[in-house]
C-alpha cells in the first residue's frame, strides 16, 4: 500500500470532522502534563467538542478549498484541532479558560461561523457567553419589567379591595 493512500483515510476524517462544524480552534499543547491534557479533555468532551491531534500535513490537505483553509499559516508545530458542530464559541471559551491556569497551552488560531480569527480575537470571542447563556439572559430581562407590571396591578387590585 502507497503512503498517499494510507492517508487518505485520515484527510477524510479530518474532512468529515470539519464539515458543518460552527467552530474550530487551533492550540499549541507543548508543554501539558498528562493530568493537565486528561483535565481538559474531559471539559471539551462534557462540552461537545472533539479535540484531536493530527499531523500538520494533514490538515493542511483537508482544509484546502474550506473555510478552514485560512488556518494553515499557523500549521507548524505541535497543533491539536477542537471542533464544536453545536456551540460556535465552546471551543475557545473552554480553551481559552484553561490556558489561564495551564500555561503551556497556547491558542493558535480559528475559525468561527466561517470567520477567521488570529489569536488575539480568537481570545475575544472566547468572552462570548454560550448561546444557551445569551438565550437566558435575554428571556430573563423581558421577563422582569412583566413580572413588576403584574405586581403593580395586584397591589392596586388589593388596594381597592381594602377601600370597597
Amino acid at each position: 500500500m502507497a503512503k498517499v493512500e494510507a492517508k487518505q483515510p485520515i484527510v477524510a476524517e479530518i474532512s468529515e470532522l470539519l464539515d458543518g462544524a460552527k467552530g474550530a480552534v487551533l492550540v499549541d499543547y507543548l508543554g501539558l502534563t498528562v493530568e493537565q491534557d486528561t483535565a481538559l479533555r474531559k471539559q471539551l468532551r462534557e462540552a461537545g467538542v472533539t479535540y484531536k491531534v493530527y499531523k500538520n500535513t494533514m490538515v493542511n490537505f483537508a482544509i484546502k478549498g474550506t473555510e478552514f483553509e485560512a488556518l494553515a499559516s499557523h500549521l507548524e508545530g505541535p497543533t491539536a484541532l477542537a471542533v464544536s458542530k453545536d456551540d460556535a464559541t465552546a471551543p475557545a471559551r473552554i480553551l481559552f479558560n484553561f490556558s489561564k491556569n495551564a500555561e503551556a497551552l497556547e491558542l493558535k488560531a480559528g475559525v468561527v461561523e466561517g470567520t477567521y480569527y488570529d489569536e488575539e480575537n480568537i481570545k475575544v470571542i472566547a468572552t462570548i457567553p454560550s448561546r444557551d447563556e445569551l438565550i437566558s439572559k435575554f428571556l430573563g430581562s423581558i421577563q422582569s419589567p412583566i413580572t413588576n407590571f403584574a405586581r403593580v396591578i395586584k397591589q392596586i387590585a388589593e388596594k381597592n379591595e381594602e377601600v370597597a
